[in-house]
């Protein structure tokens, strides 16, 4: 039988392939429609994403989670989860089909009204795929699932780099989403080999949904809380100001959101597993936190500190405004592996309705960013975002210690000497950029420099995650030979 450790171990390898494949292809296909569409261009989307955001977190209604943490769910489960998924995502799809001309007259854009009918489309075509995508899930299968993310990500992208460059603008956006979105549910039912059938359990719906709608309560209170930093620009600002905020916003999460996704995709069903062993579950939550927590301070603090050639080389000068913004968010991102983790530990307790609770409250502090935002300007805001973050953390890790005896100040000095490593390699590379030459040979400069003090740093300093991550990588590197 598979042991914990390797499950997780072989979990996390295939859940890392499939983001990073998605990250990376999405990565050269933002590229290069970056420089073939506008800031207004991708501002427009960023507001249609705003409802449709909200819209995809009621339609999984906590039922996913549940799902997975059920640990003898049944094909009633399955089916009623399904349905009732489908049935939430129609609904809201009407919704938006006839409030589409009350957001294009909020935000002072006629075109918003088609564009919001169509692009909305994906939230029925997600809630399709829901239920597929948890089963492999369930089973740790991220292999299956970087399959598909491969196949999907890259066609849909070749979808829309060809409709841009034939000058479709902002549609060739909309194209490459649902055309994903499809190419997702539709491989998805083909390699799960799951059919739904036409059964609905009132059991099943009121014992999923009853631990489920705190947890989605609580992912709708942070999804409209986020989607509003996005609101508070497009509305106060222009769709182009909001172009510049999503790009920055989209490079920090290449790293911060992907990583924790990996990380949480594949512990919270492993976890689940052993929740009644608390010394087993503090061991392992210290050692993901660790870990975790090393890649994401190390990687988020060197882009931060390449972020202006980076963003120039790459989609231009014209994002200017975006390469300010990316050091501040990726600060801030730095904080959310913490954030995921220590309310992934409440999910695996069964606490939802703590999990809620610590929304509201963070979502009560978080009215100072925003009203900065609205009154002040977009980099004070992210200034302030940041202090939130950090009092944030402390809501969230409070409840770690009290269950696990994994406190605040024990997670701070654990993290610690990742940030030392980080702080270091990013002061370095950061003035490189004040350098008398172009960008295009200062970029390069920057990263060969960033990997070399990292490899010298982690090893003067003995850093154990560093020791960690390389043993568990080494047997797999010593196979490709």
């Amino acid at each position: 039988m598979e042991s914990l450790k390797d499950k997780t171990i072989k979990g996390v390898g295939w859940s890392a392939i499939d983001n990073v494949l998605q990250m990376g292809v999405t990565f050269l296909v933002s590229i290069v429609l970056a420089r073939l569409l506008t800031p207004d261009d991708y501002g427009l989307i960023g507001i249609i994403a705003i409802f449709t955001a909200v819209c995809n977190t009621l339609v999984n209604a906590g039922f996913t989670t549940a799902l997975i943490r059920k640990k003898d769910a049944t094909d009633d489960d399955y089916n009623t989860v399904f349905l009732a998924n489908l049935a939430i995502g129609l609904i809201l799809y009407v919704l938006i089909y006839v409030c589409s001309p009350l957001i294009s007259n909020f935000f002072n854009r006629e075109e918003l009204t088609d564009l919001t009918r169509v692009s909305s489309l994906s939230i029925v075509i997600g809630a399709l795929a829901l239920v597929q995508q948890t089963k492999l899930t369930k089973r740790i299968d991220f292999k299956s699932q970087a399959k598909i993310t491969i196949a999907s990500t890259t066609i849909s992208g070749v979808i829309g780099i060809l409709m841009a460059f034939v000058g479709y603008g902002v549609w060739a956006l909309v194209a490459q989403q649902l055309s994903r979105a499809v190419i997702w549910a539709v491989l998805l039912c083909f390699i799960n080999r799951w059919l739904p059938k036409l059964r609905f359990s009132k059991t099943s719906f009121h014992e999923l949904f009853g631990f489920g709608w705190k947890i989605m309560i609580s992912w709708l209170l942070e999804t409209i809380w986020r989607e509003l930093f996005q609101a508070v620009i497009g509305k106060f600002y222009t769709p182009a100001a909001l172009g510049q905020y999503t790009r920055s916003l989209h490079f920090s999460q290449l790293l911060s959101t992907n990583l924790t996704n990996v990380i949480q995709r594949v512990t919270y069903p492993v976890l689940s597993d052993i929740q009644d062993d608390r010394t087993r579950m503090l061991s392992a939550y210290r050692k993901i936190i660790k870990t975790t927590m090393f890649a994401t301070i190390i990687s988020m603090f060197a882009m931060g500190a390449i972020s202006e050639p980076l963003l120039y080389c790459l989609i231009g000068p014209q994002w200017h405004d975006a390469a300010v913004y990316l050091p501040l968010i990726c600060l801030n991102g730095t904080l959310y592996p913490l954030h995921a983790i220590n309310l992934n530990m409440l999910q695996v307790q069964g606490r939802s309705d703590l999990f809620l609770g610590l929304e509201i409250i963070k979502k009560i502090v978080g009215v100072g960013p925003l009203c900065v935002g609205a009154f002040i300007g977009i980099i004070p805001m992210l200034y302030t975002n940041l202090l939130a973050g950090i009092i944030a953390f402390f809501l969230n890790s409070y409840y770690s210690g009290k269950f696990l005896g994994y406190s605040s100040w024990m997670q701070i000095k654990d993290i610690i000497p990742s940030f030392w490593i980080g702080i270091l390699i990013s002061f370095v590379v950061y003035f490189m950029k004040y350098l008398p030459i172009s960008y295009w040979i200062i970029l390069p400069i920057q990263i060969i420099i960033g990997i070399i003090l990292f490899f010298i740093l982690c090893n003067l300093f003995n850093n154990q995650e560093y020791i960690e991550i390389r043993n568990i990588i080494s047997p797999y590197l010593k196979r490709l030979r």
